[in-house]
């Protein structure tokens, strides 16, 4: 006989683990079914380990621009400490205080692989063996998260590359790689592991101006940071095939260039992981993202009972995205008026090279796409706060503004540490603050936020 619940959760990562952090403090009993390690994708294999490898050197190299103490920095970047940093922001790849955080919130947990198996129904593959069955009195989410895609590439089936989740996790250091793809996994892998001691190669289709959601003066900074460090960034380019011999993985590109590499690591964007769901026992296609309203219910199930939250829907494939999802779905279970219209307006990211790259909204092109009419304003990070950092620091902004309402739709800036000035784009983005509202938000000097000023400024407030 099944067991009932009111919440199924599939999938006990960030956006699982959010929902049952509404539902079951709530009132509604609530399980969580995950197959893997409870915290998902983030804790484990991209977000907080990748960014343990990352910030060594990101912290070395802010050390070093300060003149008064550059000539006391003698030492590198330590590749064991790194690596066990790395290891430690993992928790050892052990879910024990995940497990834990469900404990607290009176939440339940299978291990195992669960499939629908009709409305509300759920079948459970439990990891010790057997199955159990169970079904829901109020709802069932999905939040089976993606994986990497791996491209349609000649040969690339016999040349063994890593995915996202294997370079995140190398314990030892690769004597050279080649990443495939210029996005936010390829450029931040390719900054940390070049700083712990590998020849690295990006190949990236886009050229340094039609990147989709980076600004051309964004890329080309990074271009330029990278060249520095000696990262080979290749835009403008695609593999047409690769082979592995005896002296590694040799990539063929379009151009007829080859290029061998101890590793090919693949980079080129993820897809939501619907194919094992049982989804067509509700009348849904499997391997594709599930279309949503801002409820997170999905379309074409009647009732209203099956949720979609974070990458599985693909409407915002990042973390805190499907956090912010995850929250108003479990409130909408909960009976409240919720709707997730933040996906539409500003999502906000960063992009952990050094210099980062953090952008909210719409880039100049996407704006022009939809037909706003706007005005651009591009500046240089011409603060003191910036001076205060050091000399040789790269960096700029750039802010799109919406003409007919004089408010904000999109920013992107470059710098050290420009992840931390986001927020206040985003909010000024969400809130729809007037322009001539903004030039009363004095910030403090000398801090980075100054470059506020000095767009209003060049905006001609």
């Amino acid at each position: 006989m099944a067991i009932e619940y009111d919440v199924i959760i599939i999938g006990g990562g960030a956006g699982g683990e959010n929902v049952a952090g509404r539902t079951s403090p709530g009132g509604l009993t609530t399980v969580i079914i995950e197959s893997e390690l409870v915290g998902g994708e983030c804790s484990y294999w991209a977000c907080m380990p990748s960014k343990g490898l990352l910030r060594p050197a990101e912290a070395l190299a802010a050390a070093r621009a300060v003149p008064a103490i550059s000539d006391a920095i003698t030492g590198t970047v330590d590749v064991g400490k790194t690596l066990r940093s790395r290891n430690a922001f993992a928790n050892g790849w052990n879910d024990y205080w995940q497990v834990k955080w469900v404990e607290s919130v009176n939440a339940n947990l299978v291990r195992g692989h669960a499939r629908l198996t009709g409305p509300r129904a759920v079948s459970v593959d439990l990891a010790e063996g057997g199955t159990l069955d169970l079904v829901a009195r109020k709802a069932v989410v999905l939040a089976t998260g993606s994986s990497s895609i791996v491209p349609a590439i000649d040969g690339i089936a016999d040349v063994s590359p890593l995915g996202s989740r294997d370079i995140v996790v190398r314990q030892d250091v690769p004597e050279s790689l080649v990443i495939l793809g210029g996005g936010a996994v390829g450029l931040e892998m390719a900054e940390a592991w070049n700083s712990l001691g590998a020849q690295v190669t990006v190949v990236t289709h886009s050229t340094l101006d039609d990147s989709r959601r980076v600004e051309p003066f964004a890329m080309h900074i990074i271009d330029e940071a990278f060249q520095a460090k000696g990262i080979n960034l290749k835009a403008g380019c695609a593999i047409v095939s690769v082979a592995r011999d005896a002296s590694g993985v040799t990539v063929v590109l379009d151009n007829g260039e080859r290029i061998t590499a101890a590793e090919l690591v693949l980079a080129v964007g993820r897809q939501p992981n619907t194919a094992d769901l049982g989804l067509e026992a509700v009348g849904l296609k499997p391997s594709a993202a599930l279309g949503v309203n801002d409820a997170l219910q999905v379309f074409g199930v009647d009732g209203g009972w099956l949720y979609a939250v974070g990458d599985v829907n693909g409407r915002a494939m990042m973390t805190h995205q499907g956090k912010y999802q995850a929250r108003q779905a479990g409130d909408h279970i909960l009976g409240k008026g919720t709707s997730a219209w933040a996906d539409h307006v500003a999502v906000p990211g960063v992009i952990f090279t050094d210099p980062q790259i953090a952008t909210v909204g719409l880039t100049e092109s996407a704006a022009v796409a939809k037909g706003l009419s706007i005005r651009a304003i591009e500046l240089g990070l011409n603060v003191g706060g910036v001076s205060l950092r050091g000399r040789g620091i790269r960096g700029g902004a750039k802010w799109i503004v919406d003409e007919d309402r004089h408010v904000l739709v999109g920013v992107t800036l470059v710098g050290p540490e420009a992840g931390e000035l986001l927020h206040a784009a985003t909010i000024a983005i969400v809130g729809q603050v007037p322009l001539e509202t903004l030039w009363h938000a004095v910030p403090a000097y000398p801090t980075m936020s100054e470059i506020w000023l000095r767009f209003l400024e060049a905006y001609g407030l």
